[in-house]
């Protein structure tokens, strides 16, 4: 059956990226494929990426790390984003690492683990300057107090210590290295307090590529699993990620061509108007589907191999392109982004977002087709 619409993910091109990062650092791989892995499909991506050489999986919520274990993937899995009263015992059964952040999250883990028999297995979260999760500094000694004696109990097991960059996309910024500083400081701590992790991560996709003192025995690279630069424009010299292949294509098929005259006015507002006779194409994809709104008169569309913008504004399932003369029929392909079209860091920038944006926002109306799978 002919597709309407599709985001097309080539499952070939997440291997490669994931096996091209492993080849950059010493340290293990966790791929992290949290918000259904940036768009992408949460199942199928998180086994290319095992495939193509990343030992770990990280997500953010306990339900992703429930889909992952239902799949019957069983590779190590941390879940580092969760409110209290969630089911920690059925992920400490489950063998889903936890991250925890303060004292009160890890009473909760511990008092679910005792129920269970079992030990949990736990990441402490240092804040070292994100001011988002993480313990503080001055309360990074009581929470590995705590750890240790909840070891000691055997309600937990340490695996993990870790901290999470604000800016290593711009490899310059002077941030990071006091980061570095502020996350050895808290290991320091660590094993002076007798808690000692055998894991330890502090990279991300931009710390992998361009921050090797920053990789420690795990690094967690998510958006260039799917083939995007973090760098927007400030990658460092040789730039590092230039070898990644984009593994989305999100493509829809012309619904409607129409000839209309000059001084048409088109979409809702009437704020694009033809200055000539023209060949109008429809569509069938808008911010319902995730196509930024923002986007409306700016964003660039490939249709027969030739670019052309988005002619007023973007509806709720629709938008109109301004083909001119160019010969346009209906069913042929609309290409948004994708390797052989406009690509994501294009859209981020007429919409003033980043490439991560673009991607995770294709809603789940927009269906997926894999290409390139499991070998």
């Amino acid at each position: 059956m002919l597709f309407q619409s599709e985001a097309l993910v080539d499952l070939a091109a997440v291997r490669a990226n994931t096996a091209l990062m492993a080849g950059m650092t010493r340290a293990e791989v966790m791929a992290v494929v949290k918000a259904d892995a940036y768009g992408h499909g949460l199942v199928p991506s998180a086994r290319a990426a095992l495939e193509g050489g990343a030992t770990w999986i990280g997500v953010a919520t306990l339900d992703e790390a429930r889909a992952i274990r239902a799949a019957g993937i069983t590779a190590p899995t941390l879940a580092w984003l969760h409110t209290t009263g969630h089911d920690f015992a059925g992920a400490v059964t489950a063998d889903v690492d936890l991250s925890v952040s303060s004292l009160a999250q890890l009473d909760e883990v511990a008092d679910a683990a005792r129920g269970t028999g079992r030990a949990a297995r736990l990441h402490l979260k240092a804040d070292t300057g994100l001011s988002r999760g993480g313990a503080l500094p001055e309360e990074w000694p009581r929470l590995l107090d705590a750890a240790a004696k909840a070891q000691a109990d055997g309600h937990a097991e340490v695996i993990g210590v870790w901290s999470h960059l604000a800016r290593a996309d711009e490899p310059d910024a002077e941030s990071n290295a006091v980061q570095l500083a502020a996350f050895l400081e808290a290991l320091e701590a660590a094993d002076a307090a007798g808690v000692h992790a055998p894991v330890r991560h502090l990279a991300n996709t931009p710390g992998l590529l361009a921050a090797p003192e920053t990789h420690f025995d795990l690094v967690r690279p998510g958006l260039g699993l799917f083939g995007l630069s973090p760098f927007a424009g400030r990658a460092p010299a040789g730039d590092p990620a230039a070898g990644l292949r984009p593994a989305m294509t999100l493509r829809a098929r012309v619904a409607l061509v129409k000839r209309v005259p000059a001084g048409t006015n088109v979409s809702y507002g009437h704020t694009y108007t033809t200055d000539k006779e023209t060949t109008l194409a429809l569509v069938p994809l808008g911010y319902g589907d995730g196509v930024p709104r923002a986007a409306s008169g700016t964003g660039p569309v490939d249709v027969n191999g030739r670019r052309f913008t988005v002619a007023g504004r973007i509806c709720m399932d629709q938008f109109v392109v301004d083909v001119g003369d160019h010969p346009v029929a209906e069913g042929d392909v609309a290409t948004l982004f994708g390797p052989d079209g406009p690509s994501a860091d294009e859209w981020a920038e007429v919409t003033a977002t980043i490439n991560y944006e673009i991607v995770a926002r294709v809603g789940p109306r927009v269906p997926r087709r894999y290409i390139g799978g499991s070998r």
